[in-house]
């Protein structure tokens, strides 16, 4: 039996953009296809495999990782690919090819318990990959219950990250979007209301994002494919800044206990 996901678009209230609205989505189960960070993930077969979404044939040599098990695969030349080991709690896949958009998603032991069959889509000159890797942001402090962080894999660079990138090419007359291909753990109220972590009595404040030194959104939940708008009067040709800062617990006065929260695959779209 297949099983079908789909995209469910959550509205802008769990989403806190401060210049214009932003979309957040995330993966249910339901019916159709669909496109999330340039992969649409159409049903479950007999094998896991990456194919091209505008050709329809397999990926070779994509590259899918599982940074908290420190697990790395590839398709073979069909696209096809298995994943010899095991999903504990929950974590962020990501799959890379070159010339193809970025891609993670939210994963847990169910995701594979069925086969996937993943369609990548190409990218093109409006596309541009700021950062591929996993980022653990926090103070290494935190708990067994926070929204989807199981055990974080990499220790903790501090409460924020700093990435420069340029955008030399860019045309600032239409709309940019900054990206984030997945974000776990993080412990905002929103997030306890929605059952994403079981933390009675804590809660943090949203991590925000800054972009060339501006504030321009707040992250209330965890999920796959946060798409912000970047003000155009923010963006200089040339070179840019994006930073990504942490929330603090909320019911901890006596000292800064920051949230622990990791995050994937951050890139521009036109």
């Amino acid at each position: 039996m297949k099983k079908l996901l789909c995209l469910l678009l959550i509205s802008n209230f769990l989403f806190t953009p401060l210049f214009t609205p932003a979309k957040f989505s995330s993966f249910l189960p339901c019916y159709g296809d669909t496109i999330q960070g340039g992969i649409s993930e159409r049903g479950l077969r007999a094998q896991s495999r990456i194919t091209d979404k505008k050709t329809g044939e397999g990926v070779g040599g994509a590259k899918i990782i599982l940074p908290k098990q420190n697990y790395h695969t590839k398709t073979d030349r069909d696209g096809y690919f298995e994943l010899d080991t095991s999903i504990d709690g929950t974590g962020i896949l990501s799959v890379q090819k070159d010339k193809y958009k970025p891609f993670s998603m939210t994963v847990n032991q169910k995701t594979f318990e069925k086969p996937l069959e993943l369609c990548i889509e190409k990218s093109d000159a409006h596309n541009i990959t700021i950062d591929s890797e996993m980022h653990h942001l926090g103070d290494n402090s935190f708990s067994n219950n926070s929204a989807n962080a199981g055990e974080f894999q990499t220790d903790a660079l501090g409460p924020f990250f700093t990435k420069r990138f340029d955008l030399k090419n860019i045309n600032r007359h239409s709309p940019v979007y900054l990206i984030i291909g997945s974000i776990i753990g993080i412990d905002t109220l929103t997030a306890r209301s929605m059952g994403q972590n079981r933390r009675p009595n804590a809660y943090a404040s949203a991590p925000e994002v800054y972009f060339n030194g501006n504030k321009i959104a707040e992250i209330q939940i965890n999920g796959d494919g946060q798409k912000i708008k970047l003000p155009p009067n923010l963006i200089k040709r040339g070179m840019n800044e994006v930073t990504i800062k942490t929330g603090r617990n909320l019911m901890q006065t006596s000292y800064i206990d920051y949230d622990d929260i990791e995050f994937m695959n951050l890139s521009i779209e036109k």
